[in-house]
């Protein structure tokens, strides 16, 4: 997923507790939903930060080098400013973009 495209808040706002009972039916379970997919996002991010920070990498650094690469620098920036994978979490969740399953309950069902 572009996580660039979404558009949601970039700071944590108040949420109705409601809305995140509604789907599971467990807030507990909601939590743990949302603290898994967050996990996921970050490593994606991260993983895709690292690839393009590596393209600047050079087997010798001096000085100049260091405080030129303002490509670099604006890149780190455009991450920072994206929302928390947290808020991502929770937009797909109440956007119900996250499929999610407990084989628990899928168990107890049969």
């Amino acid at each position: 997923m572009d996580y660039k495209k979404i558009k949601t808040e970039t700071e944590a706002i108040t949420r109705n507790k409601e809305d995140f009972y509604n789907q599971t039916g467990n807030i507990y379970e909601t939590v743990a939903i949302l603290s898994k997919r967050a996990n996921q996002i970050s490593v994606e991010l991260k993983t895709e930060l690292e690839q393009k920070i590596s393209e600047f990498a050079t087997s010798t650094d001096n000085l100049e080098e260091i405080f030129e690469n303002r490509e670099q620098i604006e890149i780190a920036k455009f991450y920072e400013r994206l929302p928390k994978p947290t808020l991502i979490s929770i937009y797909e969740f109440l956007n119900k973009k996250i499929y999610f399953r407990n084989p628990l309950k899928e168990k107890s069902e049969k």
